[in-house]
């Protein structure tokens, strides 16, 4: 007899994620909250994340995203990945920053999602994230 498994549960999928994902695992990332199409992720600035001109790198702010946005878009059940994002930064971030980012994607009627994302360090917003998702018929399991 074959044996089918069930779908995994959908708050559990970006826990799954994350312990699959090196780099968010570097990057520090936690998940703060989550639930059906809402994942809301934070992280510390660390020296080693630094540019040039000693505020963080940009791709650091856009990966926190990044992941807010990946793991809200797969806690529908099904396989959904990015196809196009972009972020507008608005304030440089230091070493020590504590930042956070929450994607709610709600609509989930067609194959594509569209999401804005919010970077906060508290409550002054430090970038802005724009992101389109496909999403797949594969299921979570």
């Amino acid at each position: 007899m074959e044996s089918k498994s069930k779908p995994i549960a959908s708050h559990l999928i970006p826990k799954r994620m994350l312990s699959q994902d090196a780099y968010s695992t570097w990057l520090g990332i936690e998940i703060l909250e989550c639930e059906i199409g809402r994942c809301k992720v934070a992280m510390t600035v660390r020296k080693e994340m630094l540019n040039s001109m000693g505020k963080a790198h940009g791709g650091i702010s856009y990966s926190l995203a990044d992941t807010a946005f990946g793991f809200a878009a797969n806690t529908h059940g099904k396989y959904a990945v990015s196809i196009e994002t972009s972020i507008n930064h608005i304030e440089a971030l230091n070493e020590g920053d504590y930042i956070v980012a929450e994607s709610v994607i709600e609509n989930v009627k067609n194959k594509l999602g569209f999401n804005i994302i919010e970077v906060k360090r508290g409550d002054e917003l430090v970038a802005l994230f724009k992101g389109v998702v496909y999403r797949t018929q594969k299921d979570w399991d």
